[in-house]
């Protein structure tokens, strides 16, 4: 059950955090699991009279509870510092902290930002010099389901102009008809690590292929590492690291086994990091997605700050909810919309 606050004062620092479930608009189904609730821990941190948000989600994989965030935002002591523009200083002392915990530092990572841009009364892609223009649209989840359900889902999804499909299972070859049934709009495929067979994962690719799905997530177990720098080099189309890239030490050891990588802030601590991640992966010549877990529009609209420098966003995780807390980035027509309000520009709604 959800509770009130916790609150922690720290020389010119306050914490606060509490335990908040988002409810899902339809049972969510990926390779591995179904859910229908996804939990998070709501996040505070003020400094002068100012508040910045942060969020941490916690999907299954990432081995995080509310219980783990609350610990170790328990642990968190920012009374040595004197200001939130001790960034870097701030943000390695997080990381020390505990060795796991990237939901968890995340949630303070993008509380960080959004105070400091709040003090320097700018929205936070501006302090990094972005281009709003540049963001992509973002695609729209559509899980695995039965027919008549994707089929509604599809055309709930009418405006989007891309379309994630979670695949994995034997019913992949259905699921792709079924949307082809419905609609012709490019997709996406997020396999889940769902294929085991190389020979069998790449006949997919090009069955994929001709029916217009333009990149491919995460296709096979991240352990088989020689099986995917195989597919890789044998694709028709861009295979894209999710489970198997978490942190910025991940990213050079992939450059031979996917064609790129998938972002998302609670995998690799936060705001900071991702941006290093999408910097890194470019000189590196891989392509960059930038994607979200189930979040509050808290967390998706600080990922979307750094959505500029990316080839593909995925950031519909607060479209897939029914109980947002917050006011943040708007997509309309697919195409997302950065509030211009300072820091990464959420408000609480009424």
């Amino acid at each position: 059950m959800d509770t009130a606050w916790s609150t922690k004062k720290m020389g010119k620092f306050s914490i606060r955090f509490r335990p908040y479930t988002l409810a899902m608009r339809h049972v969510f189904t990926v390779a591995s699991f179904s859910r229908t609730t996804t939990p998070v821990v709501l996040t505070e941190i003020e400094y002068e009279g100012v508040v910045g948000y942060g969020e941490a989600s916690m999907p299954p994989y990432l081995g995080e509870s509310q219980e783990s965030v609350m610990n170790f935002l328990n642990k968190v002591d920012l009374s040595p510092f004197s200001s939130p523009f001790q960034t870097e200083d701030i943000l390695r002392y997080i990381d020390h902290i505990d060795a796991k915990n990237t939901a968890a530092k995340a949630a303070v990572d993008i509380a960080l930002h959004d105070l400091i841009g709040k003090l320097l009364g700018q929205p936070f892609y501006k302090i990094w010099g972005l281009n709003a223009l540049r963001i992509p649209a973002t695609s729209f989840t559509i899980g695995i389901d039965t027919a008549a359900v994707i089929r509604q889902k599809v055309m709930e999804a009418a405006s989007f102009k891309m379309l994630k499909v979670k695949l994995g299972l034997e019913t992949d070859k259905m699921i792709i008809e079924t949307i082809r049934s419905v609609t012709d709009v490019p997709l996406c495929a997020d396999v889940n690590q769902g294929w085991k067979n190389k020979e069998e994962a790449l006949e997919m690719t090009h069955w994929l292929t001709e029916r217009n799905v333009v990149f491919l997530e995460q296709p096979m177990p991240k352990e088989q590492v020689d099986d995917m720098a195989w597919l890789t080099e044998r694709s028709p189309i861009p295979t894209i690291a999710d489970e198997g890239c978490q942190r910025l030490t991940d990213v050079v050891g992939l450059k031979d086994v996917y064609s790129g990588i998938n972002i998302k802030l609670m995998k690799c601590t936060g705001m900071r990091e991702a941006k290093q991640m999408a910097e890194l992966a470019r000189s590196l010549d891989m392509r960059v997605m930038l994607g979200c877990m189930t979040e509050t529009s808290c967390a998706i609209t600080a990922a979307a700050q750094l959505a500029p420098l990316v080839d593909w966003a995925d950031l519909d995780g607060a479209l897939l909810i029914g109980n947002d807390i917050f006011d943040g980035l708007q997509i309309v027509d697919g195409q997302c919309h950065i509030p211009e309000r300072a820091g990464i520009g959420v408000v609480l709604k009424a």
